[in-house]
């Protein structure tokens, strides 16, 4: 899917790496792996949020996010492809943020940095959404944003980021481009 016309995509790395990450993931798989076995199915993707509403009683208070999260992070993933083909930057900006929300609270992946980062990248104006990207606990950030202020959301948010953590960030603006294929 193509990017919404005149937006930008911003990679706002945090300076800051993860740690612990395969014992986390491995954790958190596990958790996941319960569910769907409570649910008689192979993996998450295969459960509504719906048929979690329905059963949500069943799980404790660390497996029912952990749920939440994948199964409204695959919806969202379908609204999403739904948001770019129509050219929805809104749309797209909003999952985006919900993403985050439910990565950082439902998930327990974020960081204070990656918070930080994503909070100083949706206080300039043009920014439509931001979330952290990778397995979380650490990196980067990415922010979609009007082509036009992309610039000024890359140096606002590295600067504001810089004053409030110490760190210093990299900041990448990128535009889409075609993929990878064959020269005639």
């Amino acid at each position: 899917m193509p990017l919404p016309s005149g937006t930008a995509v911003v990679v706002l790395d945090t300076g800051t790496r993860r740690g612990l990450v395969d014992s986390a993931y491995n954790e958190r798989r596990s958790q996941c792996e319960k569910v769907s076995a409570l649910f008689g199915v192979p993996a998450l993707r295969d459960v509504t949020s719906v048929d979690l509403a329905a059963r949500a009683g069943e799980l404790d208070d660390i497996a029912r996010p952990r749920a939440s999260h994948v199964i409204s992070e695959n919806e969202r993933t379908s609204e999403a492809a739904e948001a770019l083909a129509r050219g929805d930057a809104t749309r797209m900006g909003e999952l985006m943020d919900a993403s985050c929300a439910s990565l950082r609270d439902d998930f327990e992946v974020s960081s204070e940095a990656l918070d930080k980062m994503v909070a100083c990248a949706r206080r300039v104006d043009g920014c439509y959404g931001a979330r952290m990207t990778g397995a979380g606990f650490g990196g980067c950030a990415v922010a979609l944003v009007e082509s036009g202020a992309a610039a000024s959301l890359a140096k606002v948010a590295a600067e504001s980021y810089h004053e409030t953590t110490a760190h210093n960030a990299q900041v990448y603006v990128c535009t889409a481009t075609d993929g990878a294929g064959i020269e005639a």
